[in-house]
């Protein structure tokens, strides 16, 4: 297979592929067992810890069949819960990990857009280590797809039940159990432009022992996606820029200013002050002009004026991705004894190896980087031995064109250069995640309660290598080369350059030159290439214990009770490598974070059945629950819920729940140390401040010395571009902060018209839900912290802000040097809408056909980053439609299954605080709706052996170009490739094997 080329191999599948599905469609398909859901549904365990055939869930729980899962194709089961309109746009995926310092190749959900670190994952009911240092995120990367049984996804707060973090719901992967035989499958998938092969291959074995009482399984899986790069793609394969940020046309939205490439060029840009900026042209001519996408040269380009020069940037999608690559080596394993007749014995264990790997363009690095108090290249001249020395790599004419007005020296040289000779910037993730749990279950009283205790201990690891970045204080030295007054063949030529400081000679310096293209020899990368390490670990351990039954019987049914406790203990830690620290590699300042936390909880959830088997009361139950924590971190917390269902009669149950959940702030937020970040676009209030004047802004204002000392020198407070880019700060955790709480209310129907016969086969389901979190733990915005200090007078933000109390060679007394945003508890976020649910099954032709429409309405969502902020709407924007759903239609006979997959994202619009800074409304730029289609077939092949394929992405759907300079750009993509489709139609094709 790989000998042959991508257009064969595509060929090849689209052949198979195509001959798989003719198969299936002359016959039928089950791709998703509807009707099994809806009974597992009925019984299904999230939502309540009450062990009872009788006991449903009071709040919405949306169930995905394993089979499903399998049918689909999908390597990664987050594949298939992003087409669930319940999700919203992944944190963490393929296709926007590329840039990631940490994350790289993870996967992970976000129920309702509330954030990944409020959507609790589960497997069999009980917590996972997250795959993110410092956070509550699990990475789906290690779910074994094939070894699951189901996935019940509930939405809606259920920390009473489940603890923190199950603020915006719970996503429980139930893995098979009792399985006898072995199932083995393997699978090829590629992309109809050739890229990003996928392989897979499972082996799924078990069988029961010591006559019947136990059982023992085990599971196997690889896959391999090989990824996109953005040079693979017509469409990303050079750099551009959305033309309406160039005309604010909003007819010009979409439409790519091509090539708009970086100025940062490989063969450098450098300015002497003197208002030239030279650089070399395609020949390795220096001329003193610069034009970064090429045009005609101004007349103050001297001989080059009027002729076309350039493009003389740099092309950043060559070496940029789409999708990064990932590996997984996973194994699973599930077993139970029966050690007598009312105790088991329970063990599973889950162990994942993940590989992932980033590309992008090589570093971008200017004289700032390396002197960021002068921006200059300072060392043009040298006193050495009593005798000034010019730098010999600098080219002449720039040494000339540097000389000071008066002859008696030189300006600085400034310069801009893509470092090409040092390759592109790589990194290599492996993670490894281990979990196992064992217990005990059993029952009590004439199997009247159930019990289980257990122990889950879960660790997961992450070694971290890039390359690419620089070591400034070797740069600087390094950047100081004088030739060698020493060298007996001095011959006036370049070799003979050495590092001005005997020190740095000592440790190895090799000058380097920075003019021109190739000019930096591989001594030189070697001296000053600063490799990227991280390292971090992350642990938890989990012992619980739950006992649940019927306390007595009541005229409507059994009071059910169940009360449990659990211990938890969390650690995590993240180790970079000291330049990181220190910030020292041309990137900003990362500490490294380490913390732990426990926590004590105790539950009781009460069912007290209402009324029974009366007119207009076939059932009544009212549900409730509570819990206390004991956090070392923030105390005691208390979270609760009550629930009502009522069937007046046997076709249409009502239910109804308001659950109050918290999510207590996780290791990151407590203790990650300062972080340093340079941000932009911000607006300095006093900025134009005179001496009298300004109302409360001016007052606040002059109460600096600097920003008094300013206007004092210049009348009213001045400050240039240097001290508008000059700003920077860190961002940190808090260990003050406390929980976060929230309020969810959802109110449904079911409907299932048994009653009728022409219904009978549908159930319908429609829950409107609302969720307010308060006290999110958010960092401030910057231009809040500002206008807060100096139009409210608010002294604890003006705390977080450093001015410069004198001036420096770039920047003015007064200026802003620091404004830091540590997290607070001060955010409020909301989201309200409506989920309907509308599953058919009849027979049909010797088959069974199923299908089912799962839709959701968002009615509103918006953030208030922190009080007296404006709300920020998120619902309605790209992303976040207002209307989303996913329709299954599957037909299964014998020996066919087909099924048919549609997933619609509504009409979607621009921020509107983007739109607002070109002064349009928050509906002026908009996105129409995408439909996606994914087919699938399988044959099966006498008793033992299936054939089956695919095709995604059916009608080859286009991402919409969101280029770059918009909002929802994810860099190298062309579009929001976290949203939508950024592969095309793509095949896959396998065979399985039951014994």
């Amino acid at each position: 297979m790989k000998n042959l080329s991508k257009n064969a191999r595509r060929a090849q599948l689209l052949g198979g592929t195509a001959a798989a599905l003719a198969l299936a469609l002359s016959g039928a398909a089950a791709a998703q067992d509807a009707a099994a859901d809806e009974t597992l549904e009925e019984v299904v365990v999230t939502g309540s810890r009450i062990v009872s055939p009788d006991i449903s869930s009071v709040s919405p729980v949306h169930v995905i069949g394993g089979e499903y899962i399998r049918q689909s194709g999908a390597t990664n089961v987050q594949e298939i819960l992003l087409e669930s309109p319940q999700f919203g746009v992944p944190g963490l995926s393929r296709s926007n990990s590329a840039f990631l310092t940490s994350g790289t190749g993870a996967a992970t959900v976000d129920l309702r857009d509330l954030g990944s670190d409020r959507t609790l994952v589960l497997f069999n009911g009980r917590r996972v280590v997250a795959g993110r240092p410092g956070t509550a995120t699990v990475d789906l990367n290690v779910i074994p797809t094939q070894f699951i049984e189901r996935v019940d996804v509930l939405t809606g707060g259920a920390s009473s039940l489940y603890g923190s973090d199950a603020v915006a719901g719970v996503v429980n992967f139930i893995f098979k159990k009792d399985f006898e035989g072995i199932e083995a499958s393997a699978q090829y998938g590629i992309t109809e432009e050739g890229d990003d092969e996928q392989i897979q291959a499972n082996i799924t074995a078990g069988g029961n022992f010591a006559d019947g009482k136990g059982n023992m399984m085990f599971h196997l899986g690889y896959s391999d996606q090989q990824g996109v790069l953005s040079r693979e793609r017509d469409n990303t394969m050079l750099d551009d820029f959305d033309l309406f940020r160039l005309t604010g046309d909003p007819a010009d939205f979409g439409t790519p200013s091509e090539p708009f490439l970086s100025s940062f060029p490989t063969q450098g840009r450098f300015s002497t002050g003197s208002g030239k900026t030279w650089t070399y042209g395609q020949n390795g001519e220096l001329r003193p002009c610069f034009s970064t996408n090429g045009g005609t040269a101004p007349a103050s380009c001297g001989e080059f004026a009027g002729e076309q020069i350039g493009p003389d940037g740099f092309n950043r999608q060559n070496y940029r991705t789409i999708a990064v690559p990932v590996e997984r080596f996973l194994f699973a394993t599930r077993g139970h004894y029966e050690l007598a007749d009312n105790v088991t014995f329970f063990a599973e264990g889950t162990y994942a190896n993940t590989r992932s790997s980033r590309e992008i363009e090589p570093f971008a690095l200017s004289s700032e980087d390396i002197h960021p108090a002068t921006g200059g290249l300072v060392n043009i001249e040298r006193m050495v031995d009593g005798v000034m020395m010019v730098n010999p790599f600098v080219p002449d004419a720039i040494v000339a064109d540097a000389v000071d007005s008066d002859g008696d020296g030189f300006r600085d040289i400034s310069f801009a250069r893509r470092l090409l000779e040092f390759g592109t910037r790589n990194g290599s993730v492996n993670r490894d995640f281990f979990r196992f749990a064992v217990g005990f279950e059993g029952t009590v009283l004439d199997d009247k309660f159930n019990w289980d205790v257990s122990y889950v201990y879960g660790r997961t690891t992450e070694s971290q290598q890039s390359n690419g970045q620089v070591n400034v204080l070797n740069f600087a030295s390094a950047l100081a080369g004088i030739r060698d007054v020493n060298d007996a063949n001095n011959n006036g030529s370049t070799t003979d350059v050495i590092c001005a400081s005997a020190d740095a000679r000592a440790q190895g310096c090799v000058p380097i030159n920075v003019f021109g293209n190739g000019a930096i020899t591989p001594e030189a990368i070697a001296y000053i290439a600063a490799d990227q390490t991280l390292e971090t670990r992350i642990t938890q351990q989990v012992i619980n214990a739950n006992i649940s039954g019927a306390i007595l019987d009541l005229p409507a049914g059994p009071l059910g009770l169940a009360i449990g406790g659990e211990y938890r203990k969390e650690s995590s830690s993240a180790n970079n490598d000291a330049l990181t620290n220190a910030g020292l590699n041309a990137g900003n300042a990362i500490p490294d974070t380490r913390g732990d936390f426990d926590v004590k909880e105790l539950y009781a959830e009460l069912n007290i059945p209402i009324l029974a088997d009366l007119p207009f009361a076939e059932s009544m139950n009212l549900r409730g629950a509570g819990r206390i924590s004991d956090y070392s971190t923030v105390g005691s917390v208390y979270t609760y819920s009550v629930g009502l269902d009522w069937s007046p009669i046997e076709d249409i149950k009502f239910r109804a729940t308001y659950a109050r959940s918290v999510r207590a702030p996780n290791i990151g937020e407590l203790f990650t140390g300062p972080s340093q970040t340079f941000p932009s676009g911000l607006t300095d209030p006093c900025a134009g401040i005179g001496a009298t004047g300004g109302g409360a802004t001016g007052d606040n204002c002059r109460a600096d010395a600097g920003v008094a000392a300013n206007i004092a020198a210049n009348g009213v407070f001045t400050i240039n571009q240097s001290d508008i880019q000059g700003i920077s700060g860190f961002n940190s955790g808090n260990p003050d902060l406390f929980e976060e709480t929230s309020d969810s209310y959802t109110v449904g129907v079911v409907i299932t018209p048994n009653s009728v016969d022409f219904l009978r086969n549908f159930t319908i389901t429609a829950d409107y839900f609302r969720i307010k979190i308060e006290d999110a733990i958010v960092a401030p915005p910057r231009q809040f912290i500002l206008d807060q200090c100096y139009g409210q007078g608010e002294q604890s933000f003006c705390d977080l802000i450093t001015r410069r109390a004198q001036a420096t060679a770039t920047n003015s007394v007064g200026s802003i040097d620091l404004i830091n945003a540590p997290s607070v508890n001060a955010g409020l976020r909301f989201t309200e809408g409506l989920d309907i649910t509308v599953r058919h099954s009849t027979n049909l032709f010797a088959g069974t056909l199923n299908s089912r429409v799962v839709y959701t309405n968002y009615f509103k969502g918006y953030d208030i980053p922190v009080p007296g902020a404006d709300r920020d709407p998120f619902v309605g924007e790209i992303g976040d439609p207002k209307h989303r759903f996913t329709a299954n239609v599957t037909y299964s006979q014998d020996a066919f299954d087909v099924g048919l997959t549609g997933t619609y994202l509504g009409k979607s619009y621009e921020d509107d605080q983007f739109l607002a800074a070109f002064g349009l409304g928050p509906k002026d730029i908009s996105v129409g709706a995408e439909v996606y289609l994914d087919l699938n077939a399988t044959y099966r092949v006498g008793e033992h052996v299936e054939l089956f394929g695919g095709i995604d992405n059916l009608l080859d759907n286009k991402a919409p170009n969101l280029l770059s300079g918009t909002t929802f750009n994810v860099t190298g993509t062309d579009t929001a490739a976290d949203v939508y489709d950024v592969f095309g139609r793509r095949f896959f094709v396998g065979a399985r094997v039951k014994f």
